[in-house]
């Protein structure tokens, strides 16, 4: 029998919903290999033009415990600002889960000029509870929450960047 396993997790983030979205999200791709080239290597697009339908590989360095992950984007609204992916290859998909997506939502605060909620989530469709532990979800949650902070300290350096 499948469980489910994952997290929720949200931060508050002085940076436009809009700017978070367009730099961690649709252009990711280009930017976090930049900001964070001791844990991420390089994004590539494998399949599609980088939005809904797209497959996309992540390489990671020795710091992280796998090589690679590919994921599926099913879902990226540019308006709402949100993004849900499968990951279809790599991590620890087929060692010690079946299955795995996520979902992250900028949410604007006030009129949007105040900054945004950062929404994440993931959830693991692990073979069994006992080889899941709480240490393999800490790495996937505190590796998103990483790369959306460097994003985040990135455009508050730069305040014209995706604008």
């Amino acid at each position: 029998m499948t469980l489910i396993k994952g997290f929720s997790h949200e931060f508050e983030s002085p940076v436009q919903a809009s700017k978070m979205f367009k730099a961690g999200i649709v252009d990711a791709h280009n930017l976090v290999p930049k900001l964070i080239p001791a844990v991420v290597t390089g994004t590539t697009i494998l399949q599609g033009d980088g939005g809904v339908g797209s497959i996309k590989r992540t390489d990671f360095s020795d710091v992280i415990p796998f090589n690679y992950v590919t994921d599926r984007i099913d879902v990226q609204d540019e308006e709402k600002f949100i993004y849900k992916y499968t990951m279809i290859e790599g991590g620890l998909l087929g060692k010690k889960y079946e299955a795995a997506d996520y979902e992250v939502r900028f949410e604007p605060k006030g009129d949007g000029d105040e900054g945004c909620v950062c929404r994440m989530s993931a959830r693991y469709h692990v073979y069994d509870d006992h080889d899941f532990t709480d240490d393999d979800i800490k790495v996937g949650k505190n590796g998103l929450m990483g790369m959306y902070k460097a994003v985040e300290a990135y455009l508050l350096a730069n305040p014209e960047a995706y604008a």
